[in-house]
């Protein structure tokens, strides 16, 4: 990713977390809506469930200036994707998802140079997480 890129996610994202329970609530419609199949993997509270999706953006947000140091939790967390029945393809429909979801809450700020920096956010941590769950051991 670009510096820029950084800038715009990390500006853009600081514009999201005042209505993270709303952007968490309109993701997973989505993604419900993109994916019927998908909403059985999703045992919790879908508000904590929120809670969790909103931490680890910012999460992730944070650390793309260094983005190395995240590296190893995204893959943690592509095996234990991986392991509650996640599959490579579903990973485009998260992302589906998700831009939706910020070019709700962002609106005219959802611009394309916007877009395509959270694009790339997007394809930097799913294409770690997917990474990892193709070499993780089965059970």
């Amino acid at each position: 990713m670009t510096p820029e890129q950084v800038k715009l996610v990390q500006a853009s994202f600081a514009k999201v977390v005042p209505i993270k329970e709303q952007a968490a609530a309109l993701f997973y419609g989505k993604l419900f809506e993109l994916d019927p199949a998908l909403k059985p993997l999703f045992r919790e509270d879908m508000v904590i469930q929120g809670q969790k999706l909103m931490a680890s953006l910012a999460a992730a947000v944070a650390a793309l200036k260094a983005p190395d140091a995240i590296v190893p939790v995204l893959r943690d967390m592509g095996v234990r994707h991986a392991r509650y029945g996640v599959r490579e393809k579903d990973y485009d429909t998260v992302g589906t998802a998700l831009l939706w979801t910020l070019e709700q809450g962002l609106g005219a700020g959802f611009t394309p140079a916007v877009r395509d920096a959270w694009a790339a956010t997007y394809a930097l941590v799913s294409g770690v997480m997917k990474d990892a769950a193709a070499t993780a051991p089965v059970g």
